[in-house]
């Protein structure tokens, strides 16, 4: 027996946002949070607002019961009904009780956080070693045990930087579980695509009741992308699906595309992005369409700080860890004039404060320069992505383009 099991079954926990008056388990040595918290209340941080205790709505994670068999952590004592399993916030099958794809947090009668949290809270998953409470991530707030898709915490409500309060006739004890997320630094601005997880939770005690509470911080949105610029260029997104075996999503993306009506478009993190910038109005087959500098930034101006840059003299941005990349459009498309169309797919993100290294939650717009060319022996009207900048550059002076910017709507980045 897995030591997450047999403190599950020893433990008396009451579930999110549920009270209960009335236990089977009384512990050996009689607990007290009022003199606990007497004890304690010199070396936790305060004052706390009291607002913070009153948070405006709970942890909900859609389809949280899908969890295979093999993956299921068994949740509260042997024998619970599904009555019973719903009380303590965990999922029943109508055979057993065990908890779900999201956060879960339950206290003990004798003072303990027990807090079990899923990979697949998060789209990015969350990744577990890499979550901390407020009092760190060593013994006694690091994991008590690991599954590969659950970490499950359990610690006196009184460690790990918990900050207590009197409530009324209650004391709350209340903590915070973050996730860390990996940052990339660009000379113009900051972005992660990993998930950021942020949850505070409680437990509060009075005579009669026990209660859990745990509220999710920063829901993500996603981007939206759609605009045509002066020179009769347009930048919109696909969001066509495959929908027959053996389709091929890069291609079937590009068969529809959001409208006007679509906006903002959402996206969760490293989500495909399927762009397209497209000349409008020419019937000439002996031009083509050059993207230089692709980049995004969070607001309309495509001269706004922060930006990010997506392609670089039309080549993949190589100190992105998720490149950009470019898809051929030939005659293959079916498209009456390919040379008129450039396509690229780069992966979601969000863009971060530099100073706090904190995800800032904002829009996304993406901008491209393009420029028209007629393509000779002498400039094919390709990048050369293996060459260097410098070379690009000379070849620009040579056969000089006037290019324009053309930029998307709004896009937001959401958490799934």
């Amino acid at each position: 027996m897995s030591r997450l099991e047999m403190m599950v079954k020893m433990a008396v926990v009451v579930g999110l946002l549920v009270y209960s008056c009335c236990f089977s388990f009384v512990a050996a040595t009689p607990w007290s949070p009022r003199a606990a918290k007497q004890f304690q209340s010199s070396q936790l941080p305060g004052p706390y607002p009291p607002q913070s205790f009153d948070p405006p709505q709970p942890v909900v994670s859609a389809d949280k019961c899908a969890v295979d068999d093999v993956d299921r952590v068994p949740c509260g004592e042997p024998g619970v009904d599904g009555a019973q399993c719903g009380v303590i916030n965990c999922c029943f099958d109508g055979q057993q009780c065990y908890y779900g794809k999201t956060v879960t947090v339950q206290c003990t009668i004798d003072g303990q956080f027990v807090l079990v949290a899923a990979r697949d809270t998060t789209l990015p998953r969350l990744s577990l070693d890499s979550i901390s409470l407020w009092g760190g991530s060593d013994a006694p707030c690091s994991a008590v045990d690991y599954t590969a898709n659950f970490a499950i915490y359990q610690f006196p409500v009184t460690a790990c930087g918990t900050r207590a309060m009197e409530l009324g006739d209650s004391v709350v004890y209340e903590n915070k579980m973050s996730s860390a997320y990996e940052v990339g630094l660009g000379p113009f601005g900051a972005i992660t695509r990993d998930s950021h997880y942020e949850l505070y939770f409680q437990c509060r005690y009075s005579n009669t009741a026990i209660a859990a509470l745990a509220v999710q911080l920063f829901s993500s949105a996603p981007l939206p992308v759609a605009a045509s610029g002066p020179l009769r260029v347009e930048l919109r997104l696909g969001n066509g699906r495959c929908v027959t075996k053996g389709c091929m999503q890069e291609q079937a993306a590009y068969t529809s595309y959001y409208g006007d009506a679509d906006y903002p478009v959402t996206k969760v993190l490293r989500e495909p992005v399927y762009v397209e910038v497209r000349m409008l109005g020419r019937t000439d087959p002996n031009i083509a369409l050059v993207l230089g500098h692709c980049w995004a930034t969070s607001s309309p101006d495509p001269y706004s700080l922060p930006q990010w840059d997506l392609l670089v003299d039309g080549c993949p941005y190589q100190d992105d860890r998720y490149l950009t990349t470019p898809i051929p459009v030939d005659g293959s498309s079916g498209l009456q004039f390919p040379s008129h169309y450039k396509r690229f797919v780069l992966k979601m993100f969000t863009f971060v404060d530099p100073a706090s290294m904190a995800p800032l939650h904002e829009r996304v717009f993406i901008h491209c320069s393009t420029s028209v060319c007629q393509p000779s022996a002498a400039d094919p009207c390709e990048p050369r992505c293996t060459r260097q900048r410098r070379d690009v550059a000379a070849a620009e002076q040579q056969f000089p383009r006037v290019s324009v910017v053309v930029s998307s709507g709004e896009v937001l980045y959401v958490e799934a």
